[in-house]
């Protein structure tokens, strides 16, 4: 067996709880927290998969050493620190202790591995001794490994997904996810979880439209491996979470990019699998993600109900945020039913739950949240119930506040004031938000956007002599369109 091989200079304990991490982190949520450091990654040009479960397993000490990406953020965040001033232990102590856990094996950790992320292949590994930008080390399980980098890649300003993730990982095709598999293990709920959280940050960058195709292919390999079955409830219950998040994340990209019919399939298919397993989190993700849906699709009253039950099998997770989110797609079901008052009532609730501020409770898939999305999405209320003053008011601050990671949003945020401003009688100043639209259409692609962008240019079209508006016309007209 496995386990027989695997030998460790140092004895089996447990984790010394890293202080120093904690005080850097502050009165930081962990989401919020990895969100920074997913931010400084990106200002050095490292793609660090940062999320709130790492920080937690760095703060709890099983984390004893990071690999080399998250150092060089690590070091371009704190100026001046080493690893053991930010509470590490030195690399030299734990080079090489490369702990290969097997489902067949038994367990030699103290940790939960229910906690495992992608920074390791399992929750015993203290420490991840490659570069995953070196090419003399090839990677195996670990976090940026190659079949990662295979399965969701970008380059330049495009978008790839080339589904791959190794022989019993996320298939290439499908007729290779119908291929018997061996027993999943925790390395390939890792995988699982990693695609999800790629799929996530190539979005927030560049919008569904270059993905949704190609993603398919994962999902569909993920549940062969819910097929394929596993020996332990733990590396189990992480599958069915990470196949349902991600039948989410590839029904969002579908509903980005206007296959309404698509985005249902896969919401379901979600919903379905949160109840076989009683995931409540994940049931209340797919009922978000519904009451959305259906408030793009024209079927207000199904966004309200989807809102509604999103909010009740919501309240075990405790987290005021997701309660505050739910509350805001209640909010625009309500102004798709020019019900004013219900609008308002649901938008007060949503702000004062907001209020209460982040927690550890926050699902992962939240990190988009904060209130940049808060004012957008009030501001799609508004302009859904005509009152464009108030709309562009709330456009303009989510533009303003958005983390400049969410590209995305950015263009989103901006195509609405644009357009509350357009109907609202103020065509020259739709035209400059029109212009930073195209601006940085160049590094996105969704078809949500170019809509919004193309009925703003027929609100202003008898506008044409209007400071700025045939300018910014005649660019619109030659963008090419997405198919």
């Amino acid at each position: 067996m496995a386990s027989s091989t695997v030998t460790s200079s140092q004895p089996n304990r447990p984790p010394r709880p890293n202080l120093t991490f904690r005080q850097l982190r502050g009165q930081r949520s962990p989401a919020e927290f990895a969100a920074a450091i997913r931010r400084a990654g990106l200002e050095i040009g490292e793609q660090v998969s940062c999320d709130a479960r790492y920080i937690g397993r760095v703060e709890a000490g099983e984390i004893r050493c990071p690999n080399y990406a998250y150092e060089r953020v690590f070091r371009h965040m704190f100026p001046g620190r080493t690893l053991t001033d930010l509470g590490f232990a030195p690399r030299s102590s734990v080079r090489g202790r490369r702990a290969r856990e097997t489902e067949d094996a038994p367990s030699t950790c103290t940790a939960n591995p229910a906690n495992a992320t992608s920074e390791t292949s399992g929750a015993c590994e203290p420490y991840e001794t490659q570069d995953p930008y070196d090419p003399y080390h090839p990677h195996d399980t670990y976090e940026e490994s190659d079949v990662l980098r295979r399965a969701f890649m970008t380059r330049g300003g495009a978008t790839v997904a080339a589904a791959s993730l190794g022989p019993v990982g996320l298939a290439r095709d499908a007729s290779a996810a119908q291929r018997p598999v061996r027993r999943a293990g925790a390395s390939d709920a890792g995988a699982l979880e990693e695609a999800v959280r790629r799929i996530r940050l190539l979005d927030d960058r560049h919008g569904a439209d270059g993905l949704y195709r190609r993603a398919a292919a994962p999902l569909r390999a993920a549940y062969a491996l819910l097929d394929a079955g596993t020996t332990r409830q733990t590396t189990a219950d992480r599958l069915y979470s990470g196949a349902g998040e991600l039948a989410i994340s590839v029904g969002w990209l579908a509903h980005d990019s206007g296959r309404f019919d698509d985005a249902r399939s896969h919401y379901a298919e979600a919903l379905a699998t949160a109840r076989m397993t009683g995931d409540p989190g994940l049931e209340a993700h797919a009922f978000c993600n519904t009451a959305f849906l259906a408030r793009d699709a024209g079927r207000p009253r199904e966004a309200v109900r989807a809102a509604q039950a999103a909010q009740r099998v919501a309240r075990p997770v405790g987290s005021a945020r997701l309660m505050s989110l739910l509350a805001l797609r209640e909010a625009g079901g309500w102004a798709g039913l020019a019900d004013r008052v219900g609008c308002e009532q649901a938008l007060a609730r949503a702000q004062a739950l907001f209020d209460r501020g982040p927690s550890d409770a926050d699902p992962e898939w939240m990190s988009f949240y904060g209130e940049a999305e808060l004012e957008g999405l009030e501001a799609q209320c508004w302009s859904t119930l005509g009152d464009w003053r108030r709309a562009a008011r709330h456009a303009r601050r989510a533009a303003e506040l958005q983390d400049p990671h969410f590209t995305r949003n950015i263009a989103l945020y901006t195509a609405e004031l644009a357009d509350d401003l357009a109907r609202g009688g103020w065509p020259d100043e739709a035209a400059v938000a029109g212009m930073r639209v195209l601006d940085l259409l160049e590094e996105v692609q969704s078809s949500r956007i170019q809509t919004m962008l193309a009925t703003t240019a027929r609100v202003l079209a008898p506008h044409r002599r209007a400071s700025g508006v045939s300018a910014f016309l005649e660019r619109h007209a030659s963008v090419p369109r997405v198919t």
